[in-house]
């Protein structure tokens, strides 16, 4: 289903009941961010939200992709599953063998829808070029600031264009724009994005780079510059395959070698110059639940804003999961589910994506097995598979149990892991927002083979776990430095432990798990221990994950502990997930702090909660972060 503009989607909202319109006046500056935050983490109440006044000419839309059914709205589909299984029905009729004249007339209907999908650039102006300012000031445009420590308002769903110098061909992503001026802000483009090698090329040839940003219109471009697609796939074609019709472009006023969707709400036209100094961009609440730190990034310099009458201004936020990035990456684990199939690992099942680990930290991918090694297989290819690449943890499993059921899960794998044998380590690219990595973009991954493993793959030197048991009340003498365990998942028959832990001295985790697997590795059969910060509550099991991911380097902060019983070895991994110092860890990068909302904004929306007509209060969820801040600035003052 295609919308006509970004109208057309709000209206669609409103009729299902996922809109809320805010009348009463909101500051972007904090308060927009902190009431969806609200909004976004309260499940009985998630809703989009329409901001209407907010001290300037546009109206801001929020969360509007920000649960299942908002991102199904926004594509057209009863299931984000629908479109996975249309993209497979389609290759495989592209794919499958043709032996009589009439299989070959079949498949020139799908030939034809390909050509229907394309974009396509008109003639005149389009909607988004109705009025043209003057004077460009992105003063004008309600930019939002979304959290305390931020370096400014940013940009946050802009729908940026740029163009290879050689070939021509366009490309269309999604970067962060800090506004630094009112006709400047960053381009927080990293060095693995296209992007940015588009700005490599525009560097050798001593030219400037023209860009093109898009605010609004059909929500499917949103999406479509999210997604991972493969080099020189035009995002447009995906955004007509979505909405089941092409996408109308017109040609930039001051870039003319730029097009942009004709229904655009906003755009701002502008160049990155690649012979000038970069600016100093950041910091920025960041999806990860951390602000990603400053860094130098190229400068983005505006040649014109145009926009359409009635325009609205389309952001979102992230921060602490879950927030409405959640879903945009729920989309992409299912659309994407069946070429990563069909084109690269035939004997891929399901994929999940817990909202604990934002995106690429976490994985659980299903498999159908029929040999041994299998899963090593599908480990290498999953980490040669495009944005895959980034994944930290990665855990597989066979077709015997369902990836969303976490407990039944979390039972199979473990059952089926010998910590010893079945954790396999490497090294690779890294997400550059993965503040763990020892250095900038490049550190440790890990796969979990949580499936029932053939005879080749067993090593008989191990005993096969036993029983588990629950310690007694004396299982954590002599251990001062241990804060609390979360006992649950062992009284749930799951031989893993989360432990949090007061940090005083260089290698303490390490030496801790050697001497407390030791003792507790026969009574309990634990095969794994997490070990977290003491200011983090271990039964506090959503949370509890999202750090332990975050602040995990699999490589570098894993050690396994055996032990013989009897003729048979028993195996403990241990996986240090607390927070990395130079003094206590050789580490050397500054490590970012959590993102909290300031009290003054708390209180602030507070007073004005009633007046928003959002129902019933709802507390800030950063109210039950603030004792895990390390100070009260970006950077961690640990």
């Amino acid at each position: 289903m295609a919308f006509n503009n970004s109208g057309d989607f709000i209206e669609a909202l409103e009729s299902a009941g996922e809109l809320i319109r805010v009348k009463s006046f909101v500051d972007p500056r904090l308060e927009i961010a902190e009431i969806t935050d609200r909004i976004s983490k309260t499940p009985s109440r998630n809703r989009a939200l329409l901001f209407e006044n907010t001290g300037y000419d546009f109206p801001v839309l929020m969360n509007a992709y920000g649960s299942e059914k908002r991102m199904c709205i926004a594509l057209g589909v009863s299931r984000l599953d629908d479109i996975s299984k249309e993209i497979e029905s389609l290759f495989k009729m592209l794919a499958g063998p043709r032996e009589s004249i009439l299989d070959k007339l079949r498949v020139l209907p799908k030939l034809a829808q390909f050509a229907a999908w394309m974009p396509k650039v008109i003639r005149g102006k389009g909607d988004c070029q109705e009025i043209i300012l003057e004077s460009p000031d992105l003063g004008k445009l309600p930019v939002i600031t979304c959290w305390p420590k931020d370096g400014g308002p940013f940009i946050t769903l802009p729908v940026i264009h740029t163009k290879d110098p050689e070939t021509g061909i366009r490309n269309v992503g999604m970067y962060r724009m800090q506004v630094m001026g009112e006709r400047l802000t960053g381009m927080h483009w990293h060095k693995h994005k296209v992007s940015a090698r588009h700005f490599e090329a525009y560097k050798k040839l001593k030219k400037r780079m023209p860009v093109a940003v898009a605010l609004g219109g059909d929500p499917v471009y949103a999406y479509s510059a999210t997604a991972p697609l493969p080099d020189n796939v035009d995002e447009y074609m995906l955004a007509g395959f979505l909405r089941k019709k092409k996408v109308g472009l017109v040609r930039c006023l001051t870039q003319p070698e730029l097009e942009v969707p004709a229904d655009a709400d906003i755009v701002i036209e502008g160049y990155v110059d690649p012979l000038e100094n970069p600016v100093w961009e950041g910091p920025f609440g960041d999806h990860t639940g951390y602000y990603s730190l400053p860094d130098w990034y190229p400068a983005f310099h505006v040649t014109a804003i145009t926009h359409k009458k009635n325009a609205v201004y389309p952001a979102t936020i992230v921060g602490i999961p879950p927030q409405e990035d959640a879903w945009l990456g729920k989309a992409t684990e299912r659309i994407f589910l069946a070429p990563m199939k069909m084109m690269m690992i035939p004997e891929i099942v399901d994929m999940e994506m817990p909202v604990e680990g934002v995106f690429h930290n976490l994985v659980i991918a299903q498999i159908h097995k029929t040999f041994a090694g299998q899963g090593q297989k599908v480990m290498s290819a999953m980490w040669g598979a495009g944005q895959m690449m980034f994944n930290k943890i990665l855990v597989l499993v066979d077709e015997g149990v369902s990836v969303t059921d976490y407990l039944s899960l979390a039972k199979y794998v473990f059952k089926n892991l010998n910590p010893a044998t079945d954790i396999a380590f490497a090294q690779g690219p890294m997400d550059v927002l993965d503040h763990s990595c020892s250095k900038l973009g490049f550190g440790g991954k890990m796969c979990l083979d949580g499936t029932k493993k053939f005879e080749e793959e067993t090593d008989d030197r191990y005993a096969v776990a036993g029983n588990m048991f629950l310690p007694d009340n004396h299982w954590l003498d002599g251990f001062p430095e241990i804060k609390a365990v979360n006992r649950q998942l062992l009284e749930r028959e799951i031989p893993c432990l989360i432990v949090s832990v007061s940090k005083t001295r260089r290698g303490q985790v390490r030496a801790l798990h050697q001497v407390f697997a030791e003792k507790i590795l026969q009574d309990t059969g634990v095969k794994l221990i997490l070990y977290i910060d003491e200011n983090i509550n271990p039964s506090d099991l959503p949370v509890a994950l999202w750090r332990f991911c975050n602040n995990l380097d699999p490589k570098r902060d894993s050690f396994l502990f055996e032990s013989r019983v009897g003729d048979r070895m028993q195996a403990c991994m241990g996986l240090d997930g607390t927070t990395k110092t130079e003094a206590l860890d050789d580490f050397h990068r500054d490590w970012p702090n959590i993102i909290v909302a300031d009290e003054k904004t708390i209180s602030a929306v507070d007073a004005k909660w009633d007046q928003l007509g959002l129902g019933a209060f709802i507390p800030s969820p950063s109210l039950s972060f603030q004792d895990q801040l390390y100070g009260a600035e970006a950077v961690a003052a640990l």
